[in-house]
């Protein structure tokens, strides 16, 4: 079969036929009577293993090994091809992540994907300044897509980078509360620690919902900064994770005044007073989490507080009789005549 007939039953063109020819890959073997170069079966058969080589991404230099060279096993080679398609496909999903990140800040011009680009690569500096210059000085006129911010905050290990990182997630509004939403559902610890505290700063209702849930998180971490956020805005689910933290030590003074702010509300007050006198009373409270409850209750109203106070001032605990006893000769001495 001449060059032409191959061509066009193999679809191979002639143009890479004689390619193939030379660099030794498939070269017509039979001569017509004329004397012109034919291909034999045995030449169309190679013909179609090397095209089908080629399906799977093997280069020439590789058919050719692998057609020649009896060393050249099928695993190495595969191998290779599929590290090789990893990283491909790697490089292109991180490139699809940039065009929609450049798609979502809705460019006005070249000169705003351009800014946008460079935002991106500053986020990416390995300089924690430069990261956080990044962020605070955009462009007025480049509006940064959440996702990327997001993005950003969940893997940010320096705490200031991280604070620019949340106020511009929360300038975002709610895409920005959607795009970090994400992070608390991972089963990476960390991520769901930098979610928590960017959704911290947020407000509205859809942020209050993502907290209440994130009080039954597993970490005790992303559970505290769930339960301060919550409580300084009022939300009574808050109660049994503040007072535990009294209890535990752990951000004890912010979370007695998220308790107090919580107790203005008559409805929620007797609660509160409630749980923390009864854990006052546990067999298990020792010294130290006993004069943590005692300090709560001064920020609790000072009508509920009182009788409480009065009763610790005469404590067989002697710290927490003093705690008792100063702070009602304080509130004593303040109160007007």
């Amino acid at each position: 079969m001449l060059i032409g007939d191959v061509a066009r039953r193999s679809g191979v063109s002639t143009r890479m036929l004689r390619h193939y020819d030379s660099l030794g890959l498939v070269r017509p073997t039979g001569r017509t009577v004329g004397g012109y170069r034919e291909y034999s079966d045995d030449d169309i058969r190679r013909l179609f293993h090397v095209e089908s080589l080629r399906s799977l991404g093997l280069s020439l230099r590789q058919i050719g090994r692998a057609l020649e060279d009896p060393t050249c096993t099928p695993s190495a080679v595969i191998g290779e091809l599929i590290k090789w398609t990893e990283d491909r496909l790697e490089r292109d999903r991180e490139l699809l992540d940039r065009l929609r990140t450049v798609d979502a800040s809705a460019p006005a011009g070249w000169q705003g994907v351009l800014r946008i680009v460079e935002l991106m690569h500053g986020i990416a500096s390995p300089s924690a300044a430069s990261r956080q210059q990044s962020v605070l000085a955009p462009g007025e006129d480049v509006r940064v897509p959440a996702e990327l911010l997001a993005g950003a905050v969940l893997v940010e290990s320096d705490p200031n980078v991280a604070g620019a990182l949340r106020w511009a997630l929360a300038r975002a509004g709610s895409a920005g509360l959607a795009s970090v939403t994400r992070g608390m559902h991972s089963a990476d610890v960390d991520v769901r620690r930098r979610a928590v505290r960017a959704i911290a700063e947020m407000t509205g209702d859809e942020a209050d919902a993502v907290l209440a849930d994130a009080l039954g998180d597993a970490d005790a971490e992303v559970r505290r900064h769930a339960a301060l956020a919550l409580g300084t805005r009022g939300v009574a689910a808050a109660v049994p994770t503040l007072v535990g933290m009294v209890v535990e030590g752990a951000n004890d003074v912010e979370a007695a005044e998220a308790l107090g702010a919580l107790s203005e509300d008559p409805a929620r007050a007797d609660r509160i007073m409630s749980a923390l006198t009864g854990e006052l009373a546990a067999p298990t409270a020792d010294s130290a989490v006993r004069i943590r409850l005692t300090q709560a209750l001064l920020e609790m109203p000072r009508t509920l507080a009182r009788p409480v106070l009065h009763e610790l001032a005469h404590d067989a605990d002697r710290a927490v009789a003093l705690i008792a006893s100063a702070h009602l000769r304080h509130r004593d001495a303040s109160t007007p005549p």
